[in-house]
């Protein structure tokens, strides 16, 4: 088991997902039960399945889990492509945001690599 709290991933996905809610907040009120509620299911998400991952007993199901999270922010960042056409988010926010998901991107690829096996 692995103490979720101290990976910077972690943290930077929790900062990334409160990001989310504050952003997806302008979102159209019709888009309420749409992409703002798949927006911000994908962002908690990552955090979630890095938290849940690292209380399973091997390294391998951790690997599993991390897997999800890049998934699910691999999606996410879909989602706001898709936002950012729609012109519901503004372009800086969308280059802000888009930035910190390349960079946990990065992150959890190399965490899944040194647990998978």
């Amino acid at each position: 088991m692995h103490n979720y709290k101290e990976f910077k991933v972690w943290q930077r996905s929790i900062k990334l997902t409160v990001e989310i809610y504050r952003v997806s907040r302008f979102f159209p009120s019709e888009e309420k039960f749409g992409l703002t509620s798949q927006i911000r299911r994908c962002a908690i998400s990552v955090p979630s399945n890095i938290s849940e991952g690292a209380g399973r007993k091997s390294d391998r199901e951790f690997a599993q889990f991390l897997a999800v999270s890049h998934g699910s922010i691999c999606e996410l960042e879909t989602q706001l492509i898709v936002a950012k056409d729609l012109e519901f988010i503004e372009s800086n926010d969308f280059d802000i945001l888009s930035e910190e998901i390349n960079e946990l991107q990065k992150m959890l690829y190399t965490l899944i690599l040194k647990f998978e096996d």
